[in-house]
């Protein structure tokens, strides 16, 4: 039987399978930012412990920079708290930040591709939901707690459940004016939110095989919110293309090299996949979400639905439109 996307990079960076228990995984990549790492530095002083592989953590504080004057001190002092104790932790561990008015600094999962930090065939975490985003490069990659950044930084694996797999597969061509959003948001309103709690989603077919990937980015950054624990898209051309020549990627022979690894990752023709689901892009158009939830989408040319007759489901619906 052949394997999934999913199974080949899981199977590479398994160090220990845990009897009854949880993988221990080894992390390619490690990023962190400055709301969920406080508390993890912290423990590995009480501990008396180094960054295991510091080469491995690339910070960049993100959640609390301003948009503008960035120049001038953050006017905040809850936020400037949280980045000047990035700065003071990164320095005393010895690890690589992107800091405030660093040409480099950003969105950490906008950051890390645009350097060719993240790359296929990878296990990358950072403690953050929308880790997701880095699935679009092919790699395994998911948020992670505090206490689990901790665990990172000092061991350089994790303790994660295997989670199951799934396909989704959009077959034919978008419409006109149909967004990564739009797949997202189409697929969302019929799986719901919880439809893909315990999963991770390979996206595949030949809509998703269109996209650029700042596209897939999006389409894998929204996997969390119909419960996913991630989502990915198999490397192609399309990948390859975007990370050549950029700094932190590989390049000459190494470059060669990987580029041949990678197209060994998409899933075998016989793979099999917990669960598959299909889709056609021709039923897709752009779509808008009329609630407070990303569940709650419909196409620009339908009409909000009319409220469900379960009390509790209509009392969130019709809070959800006023």
């Amino acid at each position: 039987m052949g394997k999934t996307l999913f199974d080949k990079i899981w199977d590479a960076h398994t160090v220990t399978d845990i009897a009854d228990g949880p993988t221990q995984l080894y992390i390619d990549r490690h990023y962190c930012h400055e709301v969920t790492s406080p508390q993890a530095f912290d423990g590995l002083r009480k501990r008396g412990l180094k960054v295991f592989r510091p080469q491995r953590t690339i910070c960049s504080p993100d959640h609390n920079i301003p948009t503008r004057n960035q120049d001038k001190p953050i006017a905040d002092p809850v936020s400037r708290n949280q980045v000047e104790t990035l700065e003071r932790n990164a320095a005393e561990f010895g690890l690589k930040i992107f800091g405030v008015g660093h040409p480099k600094n950003g969105i950490i999962h906008v950051m890390g591709p645009e350097n060719g930090l993240t790359i296929p065939g990878a296990t990358i975490v950072c403690g953050d939901s929308h880790t997701s985003t880095h699935g679009a490069f092919g790699a395994i990659a998911f948020g992670i707690g505090t206490s689990e950044v901790e665990m990172v930084l000092a061991t350089q694996c994790i303790l994660q459940p295997r989670p199951k797999t799934m396909r989704i597969t959009v077959n034919g061509k978008l419409g006109k004016g149909v967004t990564a959003k739009d797949i997202a948001l189409y697929i969302i309103s019929k799986m719901t939110t919880g439809g893909a709690t315990g999963y991770f989603v390979e996206y595949a077919g030949e809509a998703i095989r269109a996209l650029n990937m700042e596209q897939r980015m999006t389409l894998c950054n929204l996997s969390i919110e119909m419960g996913a624990r991630g989502g990915l898209i198999a490397p192609d051309e399309t990948t390859f293309e975007y990370l050549k020549g950029r700094e932190y990627a590989p390049d000459g022979e190494e470059w060669d090299a990987a580029v041949s690894y990678w197209k060994t990752l998409p899933s075998d023709s016989d793979a099999v996949f917990d669960k598959e689901v299909v889709f056609d892009a021709a039923d897709i158009e752009p779509r808008v979400t009329f609630g407070t939830n990303p569940g709650m989408g419909i196409g620009i040319s339908e009409t909000v639905p009319a409220a469900p007759e379960e009390p509790a489901a209509k009392a969130s619906f019709e809070q959800s439109l006023k």
